[in-house]
């Protein structure tokens, strides 16, 4: 029996469709994580783009349990002096909606190349509308 490894220009890239509305974001990061990189396909290859696109609808919804609203904090540095932020999930969100689920997303990706091209096919709408019905993507729970 042979070991067959799938070639990129053999791969096929599926469309999926996700409602953000009231889910942990910590959880629909792993499912978005996971599609994303294509750990659900039977010939799935750390080294190899296998993922599938993925879009994302109501992110501005998306739920945090608890107190996180106004106790979690993310931190940046500018790099100047007196330069460090920091906003609570309550903030960003209200400044950027898609911030919180796509940091999440980023944060459970590896950190490598094939890691940044695969978050360019991870769509975010705050809103219940999307460009991508051309694409006739799947309905996910």
């Amino acid at each position: 029996m042979k070991t067959t490894q799938p070639k990129e220009s053999e791969v096929k890239h599926a469309w999926h469709l996700i409602d953000a509305t009231d889910k942990p974001a910590g959880r629909l990061a792993v499912e978005l994580c996971r599609l994303l990189r294509g750990r659900g396909k039977p010939d799935y290859t750390p080294h190899i783009d296998m993922g599938d696109f993925v879009v994302v609808i109501n992110s501005a919804k998306v739920g945090l349990s608890g107190s996180k609203e106004e106790k979690k904090v993310y931190a940046k540095y500018t790099g100047f002096q007196s330069g460090y932020i920091e906003t609570t999930a309550g903030q960003m969100r209200a400044k950027n909606p898609n911030f919180i689920l796509w940091h999440a997303v980023k944060c459970m990706l590896p950190k490598n190349h094939l890691s940044r091209q695969l978050l360019k096919r991870l769509k975010l709408y705050p809103g219940a509308e999307h460009p991508h019905a051309a694409q006739n993507p799947q309905v996910i729970g």
